[in-house]
């Protein structure tokens, strides 16, 4: 084994998880000594981070990530800048799961994060060899990632449009109006979110809650203001952190606008929205003042859906009977989220642990068959 030295140890809170969504079959073969092609094993504890290798061949790699250690963990492949090529959120103690990603030629950092927070534990990734891109070789999957594309861009005209008229509001002292607009602008936010996280630390400043901001570092970003709003019900202070707030969304929508995605970011983001929903809105814990949970929830079901929509044709070609397990799931979700629904938006977020049950399960069984899709995609 390859073992990852800490860069910076880092502590966290106890994170809620629902098991249906942290949890993989431990069914990935493990990798042999001196295996240069299948997948790899990565053994992550609260103190290391280790591979069976650091050199992978271009194309699609699978990491195999087990958690050794007592803190909930992710795995991340990072670009230059750590932009984000692929990763695996919320892995459990004692819990396997798999990250399927394509990387073209070049030089990585293959990252540990235990407690879900801070730089992470780092090492070196090296991928060699000109396998060409998947979206060269199928015609299916070079237009799924055309069209998600176009999804993105009209998101990230709304975001910014959306999120200047809340900065507006808290900056002229309109409490009302901001509160109004501040589920609304989250909305797109929340449909295109992996695709944010990708811009290295633009999503921390954005979307951080208090608990997950280090020692040292200002909270900033939308749940700074959101506490002003509904905990005290002003926007007195929150001018500074308005205006940065509009300044990172520019950031992230010009970025938005023109990076290139690959099929197999599509399928690991439609998961990732999904793990969003069960890790941060059914439990509440993401809009904790506004308890406008179920904008977000929604919208990142949408996104996750878009995802998937783009991919359709190519899904279609390789698991037909998949195909029509998602249609069938994603409908189940959005008709129980439904039910909370007042109006154009929802109502507070303040729910029982039967309402937390109910929107669990069928978020658990729409997540079971969204994680086949990365390793679906991946065929030849």
């Amino acid at each position: 084994m390859i073992t990852i030295t800490a860069r910076r140890a880092t502590a966290a809170g106890a994170v809620l998880l629902l098991a249906g969504l942290t949890g993989c079959a431990d069914d990935t073969p493990a990798a042999e000594p001196g295996d240069t092609t299948g997948p790899v094993a990565v053994k992550a504890t609260d103190s290391e981070c280790s591979l069976s290798r650091t050199d992978v061949k271009s194309g699609t790699s699978t990491f195999s990530v087990s958690n050794g250690g007592s803190k909930v963990t992710e795995f991340y492949v990072y670009a230059e800048g750590d932009r984000v090529m692929g990763e695996v959120e919320n892995i459990g103690p004692g819990l396997k799961r798999d990250l399927i990603v394509e990387l073209p030629t070049g030089k990585y950092q293959a990252v540990c994060k235990p407690g879900m927070v801070g730089d992470g534990i780092r090492g070196d990734l090296n991928v060699t060899g000109g396998a060409p891109a998947q979206v060269d070789a199928d015609t299916a999957l070079k237009e799924a990632t055309v069209s998600y594309q176009r999804y993105v861009n009209s998101q990230a005209v709304a975001l910014e449009q959306k999120t200047t008229e809340f900065v507006t509001a808290v900056k002229a002292g309109d409490v009302a109006k901001a509160k109004e607009l501040f589920p609304v602008s989250r909305t797109y936010w929340e449909r295109i979110e992996p695709v944010a996280e990708s811009f290295g630390d633009l999503d921390p400043k954005i979307d951080a809650r208090v608990n997950d901001v280090e020692p040292g570092t200002e909270w900033t970003g939308y749940h700074r203001i959101e506490q002003a709003l509904w905990e005290k019900n002003t926007t007195a202070g929150m001018q500074k952190y308005a205006d940065q707030l509009l300044v990172d969304v520019k950031t992230v929508v010009a970025k938005a606008k023109v990076v290139k995605l690959n099929p197999l970011q599509l399928a690991n983001g439609a998961k990732e929205l999904l793990d969003e929903v069960a890790t941060g809105k059914i439990t509440g814990e993401e809009d904790r003042y506004s308890h406008t949970d179920l904008w977000d929830f929604q919208a990142n079901v949408e996104g996750s859906q878009a995802a998937i929509q783009a991919l359709r044709p190519a899904l279609q070609q390789r698991d037909a009977a998949l195909v029509t397990t998602l249609d069938t799931n994603f409908k189940a979700v959005f008709a129980a989220v439904d039910k909370y629904r007042v109006g154009d938006g929802f109502k507070p977020y303040q729910p029982t642990d039967a309402e937390r049950k109910e929107l669990g399960t069928v978020v658990d069984a729409l997540a079971e068959p969204v994680s086949k899709v990365a390793g679906v995609i991946a065929q030849k």
